[in-house]
C-alpha cells in the first residue's frame, strides 16, 4: 500500500521560523510542529511508542511520505523515496540461499534502501529475525537509514492507519495555508497593491528571499531579509546587468548553485497563454520543501493577475506617451514651451543635454538560447525589447523618456558633455546581457549630443541613420554613434545595392572577390591608404619585408591601376573598399 497514492504532491515544507508562524497566527491557522512527518515524530505515535531504535539514528529527520509492507525478498525495485517499510522479517529470512538469514543480503538491502531514498525500516520483534546481524546494523548507521524494532503485539494495520491519518491531516493543513495565502494575495491586488507587496507577503510566509522577474530575468520586485537577499544576489545566477539567468533554472525545487544547503523554488507566471516571468523563493539552509511549490504556484497565479493589470495600464500609458513622443520626434508637437509643459505632466525632463538612442530588432534574429528554451508565447519580441529598455533606463534616470514603437525603441537619454559614449554603452550592455532568457539581438544608433528640445527631430534622424548604416556595415547586434560613421553615411543613402556592388567591382576588379588571397591583398591595400602610401611605415605595421611589400604594390597596381600616384584613383579605391565592408548588399 502506498500512502501517497492518488496524490502528486509531497509534504516536505516545514514552517519553522517565527515570521511564518506569525503569518499563520494572524490568519487564524493552528500551525502544527511542522508540515513534514519525520521518523523522529513517527516513533512517538501511539502504535509505535514502544518501538526501539537500534541503528541509523543519523536519519531520524528523514521525511515520511508513504508506507509499505515488505512481503517478498526482492522488494528494492518497488521502493520509492521517503517510504517507510515494515516487515515481519519472514521475507528476509527466507532468502534464495535457503539459510535462516544471509548477513550479506541484509547489508545489500540496507544499501539498496539508502540508494533509493527510503525513509526507514521497521522490523517486528518475533521468531523470524530474533537477532539482526551486526553488519546490517553497521550499514544502517553508516548510511543513516533508521532501523527500529516494532513490538510483536502491534499490528501493521494500526501503524499504517496512524501514518495515513497524519499525512492527510498535514496535507490538508498545507493546502489550507496555500488557499488562505492565495486569498490574502488576491486581496492585496484588488486593493491596489502591486508586485512588491506580493513579494513581501510571500517572503514573510516562507521566511525566504523572494523575487519576481520577467521571462528574460529582469527583476521587477524583491523582498526578504537583507542577509538572505544578499546571499541570493551573490549566487552565480545573475549576469553583470543584474538579470536573473532564467535559462539556468527550471520549474520546481532545485539546489541553489554555489551553496551547500541552499534551495530555490521556481514557479512560472502564466496568464492567457502568455509567459509573464517567474516568482522565485530562496533559502540558504534548505528550509524549503515540496509543499512550497503548492503555495508558490498559487502566488504565481496572483502575480499573473497583478502583471496583467500592469500591462493593461501600461498599454494605455504607452499609447498616450508614444503619440506625443512621435510628434516631438517629427517636430510637430508645438512650441518648445508647449513641449516642456507637456513633458512635465508626463514626468519627463528634457531640459538637459541628451542623446537620442534608437534600438531596432534585427530581422530574422533568433534568441541565442532558442535551442534550449522555447520563446515566450503570446508576447512579441518587440514588447520584450521595449520592457527591457524601460527597466534599464528607469533604474538610471526615471525622468528619461523610453517609448516603444512598432519597429523601434526610442530613448532620450541625459548625458554629460564627455560621457555620452560611456553612458549609452553601459545601457546597451545592460539590455543585451549575455543574450540569455530568449532575448533577440538588436542594432543601436546614437545621435550627437543635443542641448535643446528643438534639436530632437534632427538627432532622431541621426540615430535612425546610424542604425541603418551600422547594420549594413557590421551586421546584426551592432552599435554606432552618428559621429563615427564617416563616409558610410553617404554610402547608406544609395538604395540601389546592385549599383554599389557594380561600383566596387569596377574599381577593384578581382580584388572584390572573397578568396583568401583577395582578402589578404585588400588588407594590404587598406593599410597603404591608411599610411598615405608610405611603403616603409606600411611594411613595419604589416611586419613585411620592404621588398615583399614592393612586390605586393606592383601586384595591386596591375589590378586597380597606379593608385600610389593618382589621388583621384586613390579616392575611388578607398570608397570601393568601404562598399566591400558593408554587409547586406
Amino acid at each position: 500500500m502506498d500512502a501517497a497514492a492518488g496524490s502528486s504532491s509531497e509534504y516536505g515544507w516545514l514552517l519553522k521560523h517565527d515570521a511564518s508562524k506569525e503569518y499563520s497566527r494572524e490568519r487564524g491557522l493552528q500551525a502544527p510542529a511542522g508540515y513534514a512527518l519525520t521518523i523522529r515524530e513517527l516513533l512517538t505515535l501511539p502504535s509505535l511508542a514502544g518501538s526501539q531504535l537500534i541503528a541509523g539514528a543519523r536519519g531520524l529527520e528523514q521525511i515520511v511520505l508513504r508506507v509499505n509492507v515488505i512481503e517478498v525478498p526482492d522488494i528494492l525495485p518497488w521502493v520509492k523515496p521517503n517510504e517507510l517499510l515494515l516487515t515481519t522479517g519472514f521475507p528476509l529470512r527466507h532468502a534464495d540461499s535457503g539459510e535462516p538469514f544471509d548477513p550479506g543480503a541484509l547489508v545489500e538491502l540496507i544499501e539498496g534502501l539508502a540508494q533509493r531514498g527510503a525513509a526507514a525500516l521497521g522490523v517486528k520483534e518475533g521468531r523470524y529475525l530474533a537477532d539482526l546481524p551486526a553488519a546490517m546494523l553497521e550499514a544502517s548507521d553508516r548510511l543513516g537509514v533508521p532501523l527500529f524494532l516494532i513490538p510483536h503485539d502491534v499490528g501493521f494495520d494500526e501503524v499504517m492507519s496512524e501514518v495515513f491519518a497524519h499525512l492527510v491531516d498535514r496535507q490538508a493543513f498545507a493546502l489550507d495555508v496555500a488557499d488562505r495565502m492565495h486569498r490574502a494575495l488576491t486581496k492585496i491586488v484588488l486593493e491596489g497593491g502591486d508586485l512588491p507587496q506580493i513579494a513581501d507577503e510571500v517572503a514573510v510566509l516562507f521566511d525566504a528571499a523572494v523575487l519576481i522577474c520577467t521571462p528574460d530575468g529582469r527583476v521587477n520586485a524583491t523582498a526578504g531579509a537583507a542577509a538572505t537577499l544578499q546571499t541570493l544576489e551573490g549566487l552565480p545566477l545573475f549576469d553583470p546587468s543584474g538579470r536573473l539567468r532564467t535559462e539556468r533554472l527550471h520549474h520546481g525545487l532545485q539546489p541553489a548553485p554555489g551553496t551547500e544547503a541552499g534551495q530555490i523554488a521556481v514557479a512560472p507566471v502564466f496568464a492567457g497563454g502568455t509567459d509573464h516571468g517567474a516568482i522565485v523563493a530562496f533559502v540558504g539552509d534548505g528550509g524549503l520543501g515540496p509543499v512550497t511549490m503548492q503555495a508558490l504556484e498559487r502566488a504565481a497565479t496572483v502575480v499573473a493577475l497583478a502583471v496583467t493589470k500592469q500591462l493593461a495600464v501600461s498599454a494605455v500609458e504607452s499609447k498616450f506617451h508614444g503619440d506625443f513622443l512621435r510628434d516631438v520626434l517629427n517636430g510637430t508637437a508645438g512650441t518648445t514651451v508647449q513641449i516642456m509643459e507637456h513633458c512635465a505632466q508626463l514626468e519627463w525632463d528634457l531640459n538637459r543635454s541628451m542623446v537620442v538612442v534608437v534600438a531596432e530588432l534585427d530581422p530574422d534574429a533568433a534568441p541565442a538560447d532558442r535551442a534550449t528554451r522555447p520563446p515566450a508565447a503570446g508576447r512579441l519580441p518587440q514588447q520584450r525589447l521595449t520592457a527591457a529598455w524601460q527597466q534599464v533606463v528607469r533604474r538610471r534616470d526615471r525622468r528619461a523618456p523610453v517609448v516603444g514603437f512598432s519597429h523601434e525603441v526610442v530613448t532620450l537619454m541625459p548625458v554629460g558633455d564627455n560621457d555620452a559614449r560611456i553612458v549609452v554603452d553601459d545601457l546597451i550592455a545592460a539590455v543585451t546581457g549575455d543574450r540569455g532568457g530568449g532575448r533577440h539581438s538588436f542594432c543601436t544608433g546614437i545621435s550627437r549630443v543635443i542641448g535643446s528640445v528643438a534639436d530632437i527631430p534632427q538627432a532622431y534622424d541621426q540615430a535612425r541613420n546610424a542604425v541603418t548604416v551600422v547594420r549594413r556595415m557590421r551586421g546584426n547586434g551592432s552599435v554606432a554613434h552618428f559621429d563615427s560613421l564617416g563616409v558610410h553615411r553617404l554610402l547608406s543613402l544609395v538604395d540601389d545595392s546592385a549599383e554599389l556592388q557594380a561600383f566596387a567591382t569596377e574599381i577593384l576588379g578581382s580584388l572584390a572577390g572573397d578568396t583568401d588571397e583577395m582578402i589578404d591583398l585588400r588588407q594590404t591595400l587598406q593599410e597603404l591608404l591608411n599610411t598615405n602610401c608610405n611603403v616603409a611605415e606600411t611594411a613595419r605595421v604589416l611586419h613585411f619585408h620592404y621588398n615583399t611589400l614592393r612586390y605586393r604594390i606592383g601586384k595591386l597596381e596591375s589590378i586597380v591601376g597606379p593608385f600610389t600616384t593618382d589621388p583621384i584613383l586613390r579616392l575611388d579605391v578607398a570608397l570601393a573598399l568601404r562598399v566591400v565592408e558593408m554587409e547586406g548588399l
